[in-house]
């Protein structure tokens, strides 16, 4: 007769879509172990108080996908593995200690263990011997001055940022920026209706609609955001040295043209620099602030460059907004370490943190060519998109392959992002099939691993 099976049937779609998502979770979970016999259709049917053919339906889709076996006289089973694996839906439940995926080729991170220990040691401890003792105090919520001039230095040399120290706010990163600028369910900085590019993070659209902020997404073409479909918004959101995550720079006139819109309309422009270092193919591209300081914010961050671990950003600001994001953030610093922040400040000043970057920028290059090689020797009906600069690259997958290859990807222990996941809901843009694959976050001795194990997953011409 089988086992006793406990599932929840619910959520949309139909009592076939519920068991389908049911039978997934407990086999994803563990729960339902390699090898488990599962009851037959009928009486799994009579315990559910469902049609036997949607029984059968659902397993046979399972299936299809490897994660249930049939086999005349033995009935369905579990696929035989090794270990339970957990995509990101299941692993937000999952205890503390639950393992992660075998292989990492989510986008957003760097190579964790190439943070440059030996160099940002001694940074800190030059920063710790230095410091003087007013910095061991409330730290001030601009940010230590010592930073703010070195990134002065910094971005005016290597993106053409034009700005001074008493014009850039330090924070924790690009999130709390957006929380300091559009507040948390209170008035904020800047106001909406605020313009976004179609394909962006849902985590800060999340965090935007929190703070009452309405999105509307830009389309994207091949020279990025169709910042000529601007209208009545107050400000704008864009990646422009590299679209996130389809890939590209801004066009040089488009570049312009929204520099015009926010002339024109009074707004402003939101320049998410989150990976504006790393470019492979192509010559750089200067931050759209040098346009005009007094209507573009640029902000950037340390998380791509060094590690997300380290919570630092930075906000440099028209001369009018300064005022108002200090005092949305309080009078003392409540964020950013003020000796990690000393620590930045020593790395830039010393040129540890230039050598580091040129350092990476090879590293992460021979890592997209080896993607690209194999994906032409494996799979070359994959077009791969957006590689001439970033962390990521985008793999164009048939139509209606999508979500299947992120199941069986999941399956095999692959942890990587479907293109779908980052189209704004609200976009009119016609849905692509796609994957966004980081080549940055695995380790050097795991990453061919991590490579053959994609191309392995890919669905056929």
């Amino acid at each position: 007769m089988g086992v006793d099976l406990h599932l929840e049937l619910s959520g949309p779609g139909g009592r076939r879509a519920a068991l389908i998502r049911a039978l997934r979770e407990a086999v994803y979970s563990g729960r339902l172990a390699p090898g488990t016999r599962l009851p037959p259709y009928r009486s799994l049917a009579a315990d559910l108080g469902v049609a036997r053919n949607t029984v059968a339906d659902a397993y046979a889709e399972l299936v299809a996908e490897g994660l249930l076996t049939a086999r005349q006289g033995s009935g369905t089973r579990v696929a035989e593995r090794a270990a339970p694996l957990r995509p990101a839906w299941v692993a937000a439940r999952a205890p503390a200690r639950a393992r992660g995926p075998r292989h990492d080729l989510r986008q957003g991170a760097p190579d964790a263990s190439s943070f440059p220990r030996g160099a940002w040691l001694a940074s800190y401890r030059r920063a710790l011997q230095q410091a003087p003792n007013e910095a061991f105090g409330p730290g001030d919520p601009a940010g230590r001055r010592e930073l703010r001039e070195a990134l002065t230095e910094y971005l005016a040399r290597a993106r053409g940022v034009r700005t001074e120290p008493g014009r850039i706010v330090i924070c924790s990163g690009f999130a709390h920026a957006l929380r300091l600028l559009f507040g948390q369910g209170r008035g904020g900085v800047l106001r909406g209706p605020l313009a976004v590019e179609a394909y962006g993070l849902g985590f800060h659209r999340e965090l935007l609609a929190t703070a009452g902020v309405r999105t509307v997404p830009l389309p994207l073409d091949e020279h990025g955001a169709r910042v000529d479909q601007l209208g009545r918004e107050r400000a704008v959101l864009l990646t422009p040295a590299h679209q996130f995550p389809t890939g590209g720079p801004l066009h040089p006139e488009r570049r312009a043209a929204v520099v015009d819109w926010a002339r024109a309309r009074g707004g402003v422009v939101l320049e998410d620099d989150y990976d504006g270092e790393f470019r492979y193919d192509r010559k750089p591209v200067g931050a759209l602030q040098s346009l005009d300081p007094e209507r573009v914010i640029h902000l950037g961050s340390v998380s791509k460059s060094l590690s997300p671990a380290l919570r630092l950003g930075w906000m440099v600001l028209p001369e009018r907004y300064v005022g108002d994001v200090l005092a949305a953030k309080g009078e003392r610093e409540a964020w950013a370490s003020v000796l990690d922040q000393l620590s930045l400040a020593d790395f830039l000043a010393c040129g540890s943190y230039d050598r580091h970057v040129r350092r990476m920028r090879q590293r992460y290059r021979r890592r997209r060519d080896r993607l690209v090689a194999a994906l032409a020797a494996q799979a070359p009906h994959v077009e791969v998109t957006g590689i001439a600069a970033g962390l990521h690259a985008v793999l164009r997958l048939p139509p209606g392959t999508e979500r299947s290859t992120c199941r069986a990807a999941a399956w095999q222990g692959i942890a990587l992002d479907g293109l779908a996941a980052f189209r704004h809901p609200q976009s009119g843009m016609p849905a692509a099939d796609g994957l966004v694959v980081g080549y940055a976050s695995p380790s050097e001795h795991a990453y061919g691993a991590a490579v053959e194990a994609l191309c392995g997953v890919l669905p056929p011409a």
